[in-house]
């Protein structure tokens, strides 16, 4: 096999949206891998679809991993309420323990079967949410453990985590994107987005993301419900 190959995590935002056409970008051949972990928000997973097409995709597939049955976020859970009133310190109700790490190894699994050794997660430790799973701490323990796990680390090659946009502002993302040809209206960021995929525009992610474009200097494409 001559081609590079990458599994992407795929969420549908516009943060894994970027992370995908910087792997194109950089020479690999992108298999897309969304999950459908029991979210409240699943108009993201229709963002996927429509995104790993655009991009250009070689596969695109969605995992089934019900973290809902555990609750636990506000994501998953709709007795939590997700918040809307600004970004606070700590880490929010909207993080969803051990997603990052479930997605990576599903990720892992299939780069394994696919042969590629490379894999991309959109994680940013600077505009984000204070969740812990996306600092680059975790991302160095999680290769360092996938080249313990698997066959390939074992008999001598490597898995890379790429995580391309760890140190970028929101802006800087959408900087990123725009010059890579990532159509943004197609994402959907929201944490509470309704089924035809339009934003809140009050909880965190959909602060995030509209505070990028305004420093990015970049007009938003986000579709917002009308407001009440």
């Amino acid at each position: 096999m001559t081609e590079r190959r990458a599994v992407v995590l795929l969420s549908g935002g516009l943060d894994s949206a970027t992370c995908l056409a910087i792997a194109r970008a950089e020479g690999f051949v992108p298999y897309a891998l969304s999950v459908s972990y029991g979210q409240r928000h699943a108009a993201e997973l229709q963002a996927a679809t429509r995104v790993a097409a655009a991009l250009g995709a070689r596969e695109h597939r969605t995992a089934q991993v019900d973290l809902g049955q555990f609750g636990g976020s506000a994501l998953t859970d709709a007795a939590i309420a997700v918040p809307t009133g600004g970004i606070e310190a700590g880490i929010p109700v909207t993080y969803v323990p051990a997603r990052n790490t479930v997605m990576l190894s599903l990720a892992l699994g299939w780069a394994e079967v696919l042969g590629a050794n490379d894999i991309y997660v959109g994680v940013n430790a600077v505009d984000y949410s204070g969740y812990p799973d996306c600092r680059p701490e975790f991302i160095a323990a999680f290769e360092a453990m996938a080249n313990l796990a698997t066959k390939v680390g074992v008999e001598g090659a490597r898995m890379h985590i790429h995580a391309p946009l760890i140190e970028f502002s929101k802006a800087q993302i959408v900087q990123r994107g725009v010059a890579l040809g990532v159509d943004y209206g197609i994402t959907v960021s929201c944490y509470q987005a309704d089924d035809e995929g339009r934003a809140c525009g009050k909880c965190d992610a959909c602060r995030l993301r509209r505070a990028g474009f305004e420093a990015a200097g970049i007009s938003d494409p986000t579709r917002y419900r009308p407001s009440r």
